[in-house]
């Protein structure tokens, strides 16, 4: 290992508390070049420089720790932290009580055996289920994208049909038959297409145009796109977040989720829920809960452990126990040596026994600081003249640049100011607020929030604004 190596990991894990840091003015210039030295060096060895592109984003900052809301980078910033990972810490990071339960594990010397059932599964289980009554048997998988791809095995082994439709803007995953239509440009899609669906396009180079003509990506709240999709193609599922929250947070309008239950009934495909971002955020049930709309199938991950690396398929039994069918043409394979590894599990376990109990109230303190940061944002927008949309869904919420709220990609792309976007997010990570440098991009609150937190959210909105209205 190079000297310079040793010396940059030296600097990386003990980062440098010495440097201001206490969110930032001072009247900003922000040092961020630790983050762009670490960067450059992980280059040399991984494609981009990290695991998982989805993470590349301008500021590149490179983090060396969390706890409760707050972020802290390699030279030494702090944040409060309102990307939360894409979502998944609704406890906020480094919880206590899942810390106390991972350890535990370790020290019982629980391992993954890789034979056998363990009891720890067996307890995860009955703690979903017991929070999502619409599932009456549930599988875990490591990954959000798992758990959609097997959703989607499941539904073409049920129905004999191959076809998807998805939603252009929704985001379900980084397999083939998912990973098209997510954020895609104007030019690429042609109009609004009202009433029918769009051009497929991949979000991925090595997709077989074979299973790109399986796809069907469709309008979000346009039924009838849907079925006019259904009566041209054998279709075997239709999967969607039950409200997109990967181009910020638009919503179903009213009827739209009964009328997918209903065309799934009236053609004989499955319905699937992709909760794995609205799952135990929207509500300890997810969206399903909200709605009173069930799904035949349904996708959770994220939130489930509070971050650690877990999902779920959950559904109906007669589709569930397609992995068991004495029947071998219709039995559906379900395997993964890391399935209920014993660290996830016991976080998960612990994640979902502070979400169930009603004395933590840990979703009427989300919803209280929702509520605190949306009135102060609309009266901070409306004091400095800025129209504003914004969309909330629980403790999920997004500002759109716009004279209304989305209801689907293309009025994203019509109404929402990107430029705008850009720039306020770069503004608010400048005072110490982070949001996820990409426009139209969910934020999220945890529990371990508090009112000074979004307090002293408001007051950097309200600076960053002056700052941008003045140039």
């Amino acid at each position: 290992m190079s000297r310079d190596h040793l010396a940059l990991r030296g600097v990386i894990t003990s980062f440098d508390r010495s440097r201001r840091s206490p969110l930032i003015p001072k009247e900003i210039v922000v040092d961020w070049s630790k983050s762009q030295q670490l960067l450059a060096e992980n280059s040399r060895f991984i494609p981009g420089g990290l695991a998982s592109l989805n993470r590349k984003a301008d500021p590149m900052i490179a983090f060396a720790r969390a706890k409760g809301s707050r972020l802290w980078d390699v030279d030494g910033n702090e944040y409060i932290d309102y990307h939360a990972g894409f979502a998944p810490y609704i406890l906020g990071h480094g919880d206590e009580d899942q810390i106390e339960a991972v350890t535990r594990a370790m020290a019982q010397g629980l391992s993954n055996y890789g034979s056998g059932p363990t009891a720890e599964e067996g307890e995860l289980a009955r703690l979903f289920l017991k929070a999502c009554p619409n599932s009456q048997k549930v599988q875990f998988f490591n990954t959000g994208s798992e758990a959609t791809s097997q959703a989607i095995r499941v539904a073409r082994a049920w129905t004999g049909k191959s076809g998807l439709i998805k939603m252009q803007g929704g985001y379900n995953g980084h397999h083939n038959m998912v990973a098209a239509n997510l954020m895609t440009p104007k030019d690429q899609l042609g109009g609004p297409s009202t009433g029918h669906a769009y051009p497929v396009v991949p979000i991925t180079a090595g997709i077989p145009k074979e299973e790109l003509s399986l796809i069907h990506p469709v309008p979000f709240n346009d039924l009838e796109a849907v079925e006019a999709t259904v009566k041209q193609h054998p279709i075997a599922a239709l999967i969607t977040e039950p409200a997109l929250q990967n181009i910020g947070v638009v919503k179903p309008k009213p009827g739209y989720l009964e009328g997918l239950r209903k065309l799934a009934d009236q053609y004989g495909f499955l319905l699937i829920f992709d909760e794995v971002k609205t799952g135990f955020r929207a509500a300890l049930g997810g969206y399903q809960e909200v709605s009173g709309v069930a799904a035949d199938l349904s996708t959770y991950g994220k939130a489930i452990a509070n971050g650690f690396p877990i999902a779920a398929l959950g559904g109906k039994a007669q589709y569930m126990d397609l992995a068991i069918s004495d029947d071998a043409t219709k039995r559906v394979l379900i395997a993964g040596t890391y399935n209920c590894h014993p660290v996830p599990v016991a976080a998960a376990i612990a994640a979902l026994k502070k979400l169930l109990n009603p004395e933590l109230g840990v979703y009427a303190k989300l919803e209280r600081l929702a509520q605190r940061l949306e009135a102060g944002q609309k009266e901070v927008f409306g004091r400095h003249g800025v129209q504003v949309a914004i969309s909330r869904m629980g403790s999920a919420h997004c500002v759109y640049f716009a004279d209304r709220v989305p209801n689907s990609w293309w009025e994203v792309l019509e109404l929402h100011d990107f430029a705008f976007d850009s720039k306020y997010r770069r503004a608010l990570i400048e005072r110490g607020i982070y949001n996820f440098p990409v426009a139209a991009k969910q934020g999220s609150i945890s529990f371990a929030h508090s009112e000074a937190d979004i307090d002293q959210t408001i007051s950097a909105t309200d600076n960053a604004l002056k700052s941008l209205l003045k140039k």
